[in-house]
């Protein structure tokens, strides 16, 4: 509570300090063994070393991308079991992301090494770049199983509360592999194979660091039985990660595209078809630091968004907004004057290997971040509208520029050549901008109107009670559940529970009562994972489930919605009940109740039910309307007095008074 009140009332720009700066070292820090691979290389082997690792790059960030999925979906997992209090699965569900994090490791392990120098081929190694990519991979592939569950397991090691300790474990592999990229390629004069050999040194000792963690986490410990697999728990990790692998995979096929359109452009002019995708490694290593700042700020701030979101606290929402961007503009500006300016000192960096070589990647790089500023503020943008849960906005602008880059390097070549390839990012850039600038700016105006209206005020509390039994309902639009649960409540002589759920949920958390209610509203049909996986969603979910938990442990009543009977799935004396009806009897109930036209009454029951069964297939991981779930169900069409008779008659069945 006092953690939500913080994010609510301190000033703007400390919270920003306080939770960016962290987020964006992280970053930084997690993409230095390539970045330092890359200058070491460069300099000690030349720049056919550079476009060699940057070959193998596509087939690491796949891994990179699969060791998040499992990590940072058992990272929100795990928070949100935490939030719940429900930690005697947890174990497992940790297990079974390190297992399957390892087994994607060994899957890529075999695919690669079967696949040998077919594949490097055809992701764009040349006859003299071939030799050098299998030196320096079939190194590299040996740690992918270990370094990708190092990943994941920095991942789990954050959300069990001990941020700087994989921290840590990153700083000193990274430190490793610095000191070891120069001794093993200048001094014992290893050349790529070198550099290979202090990236795995440095990705197994903070391999070995994590793991240790594991004998002293704070949160969970694991066992033999931690690694029993479990389906239906993976699935939910899975689906809490989706959005972390998606981003790595989106990377992978804007490289490999790039790289094989700067081969078969680059053998077509005079520099040939190894020195552009040497220059376009480079490029991109720069490209990912800026990147990586700007994304480090956004994914900073997204609980503080999410919160004050939550809360409908609108206008610090839009103070937040111009907060965010203000500092990624500074940060693109800066980035942009600099590669402008002083290309050269950034491509000497990565070394300059002759002049026709630096000729090339000095022009290539104006033009390829002329326009960083844009890219970075539009991926900004799409993190704020996932950290608010505009899950059908913020997906689509995520991907949009990537998408646009890939069309334009495939169509601007063919008319500019080479360079073309270079060119399409600035376009790229231009289209993506405008397009969510359109998005932001009507974001504004309604956070706005809204900020101007106020959020409603709604009270509960939890009523006193008699020992006895709990009753759930779940049921669907239309079928007079609400009411009939009221009745019952009246006949069991209990209180009855519906939006005072969420009007006890909004004072545990801070949250806007409206906001909780309408989770299940505003799920839309489509990445309705994503949205609720968002942070804001599950602290909203965490608030409610503990409020029912109280609710149930002050004594007999009704609780109707919310998933409800979920929540209370180890709790003694609950009697879970669900309500239907037939289609027409529930559109004319809908009528009836909401003064609808039949097609409004059938449109809305429709996505009434889809809402309800999202939500609790979400909380749950069991289908929502299935008779197994439940100890009665119930069709109401037999009239809303007797559907609560029915109930009540039940109960005195099952011994309850």
């Amino acid at each position: 509570m006092e953690s939500s009140n913080y994010l609510g009332t301190e000033k703007v720009g400390k919270l920003l300090a306080k939770f960016c700066i962290p987020c964006i070292a992280s970053l930084i820090i997690s993409c230095l063994y390539n970045i330092v691979d890359q200058i070491f290389v460069g300099n000690g082997v030349g720049y056919l070393g550079n476009a060699a690792t940057g070959v193998i790059f596509p087939i690491t960030v796949i891994g990179w991308g699969m060791s998040l999925f499992f990590g940072d979906g058992a990272a929100a997992y795990l928070s949100v079991a935490l939030g719940r209090n429900e930690t005697k699965t947890l174990h497992q569900g940790i297990g079974n992301s390190i297992l399957f994090s390892f087994l994607s490791g060994v899957v890529i392990i075999l695919i690669s090494y079967l696949w040998g120098d077919g594949l490097l081929r055809m992701i764009g190694a040349t006859d003299a770049t071939v030799g050098l990519a299998h030196d320096y991979g079939f190194i590299i592939y040996i740690m992918m199983p270990l370094a990708m569950t190092q990943n994941t397991l920095a991942s789990i090691i954050r959300a069990d509360g001990s941020p700087r300790y994989a921290m840590g474990a990153m700083i000193v592999g990274a430190l490793i592999n610095i000191v070891g990229d120069p001794v093993a390629i200048f001094v014992l004069d290893m050349g790529i194979k070198g550099a290979a050999y202090a990236t795995i040194l440095g990705q197994f000792v903070s391999f070995l660091i994590c793991a240790f963690y594991l004998t002293k986490s704070k949160t969970f410990r694991l066992q033999a039985g931690s690694f029993r697999i479990d389906f239906k728990q993976l699935r939910q990790i899975m689906a809490l990660g989706t959005s972390s692998l998606l981003t790595q995979l989106s990377i992978v096929i804007i490289t490999v595209v790039n790289n094989i359109l700067l081969v078969k452009y680059g053998a077509m002019s005079a520099y040939g078809e190894d020195i552009p995708l040497a220059a376009f490694v480079v490029i991109m290593k720069l490209f990912q630091i800026v990147l990586n700042i700007a994304i480090g700020i956004a994914a900073g701030a997204q609980p503080i968004v999410g919160y004050n979101y939550g809360a409908q606290n609108f206008g610090r929402v839009r103070e937040l907004l111009k907060a965010v961007l203000k500092w990624t503009a500074i940060v693109g500006i800066v980035c942009m004057f600099l590669f402008e300016a002083f290309p050269g000192a950034f491509i000497r960096l990565f070394g300059s290997d002759g002049d026709l070589y630096m000729e090339f990647a000095i022009r290539c790089l104006r033009i390829y971040l002329l326009l960083i500023l844009f890219t970075c503020v539009q991926k900004v943008c799409a993190i704020f509208l996932q950290s608010i849960g505009r899950a059908q906005a913020a997906a689509p602008l995520a991907i949009l520029r990537d998408l646009l880059l890939i069309v334009f390097s495939i169509i601007v070549p063919v008319f500019l050549g080479v360079t073309g390839i270079f060119w399409a990012a600035p376009i790229a850039d231009v289209l993506a901008m405008l397009i969510t600038a359109g998005v932001m700016v009507r974001l504004w105006k309604e956070l706005q109107r809204a900020a101007e209206q106020g959020a409603p005020t709604v009270e509960g509390h939890i009523q006193s009670s008699k020992p006895g039994v709990i009753v759930t309902i779940s049921r669907e639009h239309g079928s007079a559940g609400k009411k009939i649960g009221q009745k019952l409540a009246e006949m069991l002589q209990v209180p009855c529970y519906y939006k005072e759920v969420t009007a006890l949920a909004a004072q545990e958390s801070g949250l806007a009562a409206e906001f909780i209610s309408d989770i299940n509203k505003n799920a839309p049909e489509r990445l309705k994972e994503l949205y609720l996986s968002t942070t804001i969603v599950q602290q909203a979910i965490i608030a409610q489930d503990k409020i029912i938990k109280k609710i149930a442990e002050n004594g007999s009543c009704v609780i109707i919605g919310r998933a409800a009977d979920h929540v209370l799935r180890e709790q003694p004396d609950v009697v879970r009940i669900f309500i239907h009806a037939p289609k027409e009897y529930r559109i004319k109930k809908i009528m009836e109740m909401y003064g609808d036209t039949r097609e409004e009454a059938e449109k809305n029951m429709e996505h009434s039910d889809s809402a309800r069964s999202n939500y609790y297939k979400s909380i749950t991981g069991l289908p929502w309307a299935n008779s197994d779930n439940y100890d009665l169900c119930i069709d109401s069409s037999i009239g809303e007095q007797a559907s609560a008779e029915m109930i009540f008659a039940y109960l005195r069945k099952k011994g309850y008074e």
